[in-house]
Parts: C-alpha cells; structure tokens; sequence
C-alpha cells in the first residue's frame, strides 16, 4: 500500500472521528457530522506538509489531549495561518495560528455546506475581535484558552468545552501559558468578504 493511499485512509477515518466530536445540541454541529460522514470517502491525501509550532504539538502530546491528537500528530498537514482577511493588522495578528481547513471552500475536501478544520494558537498570544456572517463553533481537543464572546470578559475554556458563535457576534481569542489545538466549523455563510478584524481588545 503506497504511503499516499495509507494518508487518504487515515484521513476518511479521522473525518468519522470528527463527527463523533461534534455530537452537541446545536443545528451547527448537527450539520458538521453530517458533511464530516457524506464526504469522509472522498479525503485525500495532502501534499505538502508543515509542521506544528513545538508549543501546539506538546499540547496535544499531553495526557488529557483528546485521543484524536495522536493521529493528527501524524499527519503531514500544511500547517499555516488562516488566511481569512488580507489586512495588514490580521496578517500581524497571526503569526501565532496554526489551521488547516479539512472541510469547505477551501479544504482538502470542497463543501459548500461548512468550512470545518482544526485549528490552534501558541501560547502567550491574542486573537482579537473578529466578526463574520458564518455561525460558528469551537471544540477543544488539546491545551486551553480563553474566549471573550460579545461584551463578556474573556473566559477560560478546556478540552471539550465549546466555545459557539451566532451570526456577527465579535469574538476574541486569548492564550496564556498554554497552547492549544481545536476542531472548528463554519456554517450559514461561508464567505470572507464580510469578515472584520477589529485588531486587540482594549483594557481600559
């Protein structure tokens, strides 16, 4: 078996295990399991690969990492900043991310339904205030972060919590002496044309 059909195999099961992740309540993760298991046969390998930051992957190393990070560790995912918005001050604000879209306009396997993908930040980073017309979701399978959702002040959030969306709710992320990694998705709109970054929180 040639090592591209092996990378094609792994990755129709880890599209199945995804979408045991996304097994909440809401419509958004209802959708998400769906087009994880309709398009699970059709992942292909990647071809070219960068690796994670060292602070991300020893995360997902650590004892009460979700299960699903030892196999992504062994991946050769194209590890790179999302590439959501253009802007000189998004660009600065992203040196620290580490994504690749699995699901969507963009991904590995084309959607039209989601833009699904895992996604993490090193430590001692901030993500600032960011609005987009997509609904969406964020699951934590490794590290920990905080989350500033509307006008709330940032909120701790572990493996297997979730951090949900709706629609143009601005949204901050916060990392402090750990790293972590995410599954995520996107649903509704799935354009960037209307994304914003609005650059850091203020404190006052």
């Amino acid at each position: 078996m040639s090592a591209h059909t092996e990378q094609s195999i792994f990755l129709e099961q880890l599209f199945l295990d995804l979408a045991e992740v996304f097994n909440g309540d809401l419509e958004i993760e209802r959708v998400a399991a769906v087009e994880l298991r309709k398009k699970a046969k059709t992942a292909q390998a990647c071809c070219e690969a960068r690796p994670l930051p060292g602070d991300i992957a020893a995360a997902m190393r650590e004892d009460d990492a979700h299960a699903l990070c030892a196999d992504v560790l062994t991946m050769p995912f194209n590890w790179a900043p999302p590439e959501t918005s253009s802007g000189e001050l998004y660009k600065k604000h992203s040196h620290f991310k580490a994504h690749v879209e699995l699901l969507g306009p963009d991904g590995l396997v084309a959607s039209d339904t989601v833009r699904l993908g895992l996604y993490g930040m090193r430590r001692n980073s901030e993500y600032g205030i960011r609005t987009h017309p997509a609904e969406e979701i964020y699951i934590m399978l490794a590290g920990s972060c905080f989350w500033m959702r509307g006008d709330e002040p940032y909120q701790n959030s572990g493996i297997g919590d979730r951090s949900f969306h709706p629609s143009y709710l601005p949204h901050a992320t916060l990392t402090t002496d750990h790293a972590f990694m995410s599954v995520y998705a996107w649903a509704g709109d799935l354009s960037k044309e209307s994304y914003k970054y609005e650059g850091l929180p203020t404190t006052g």
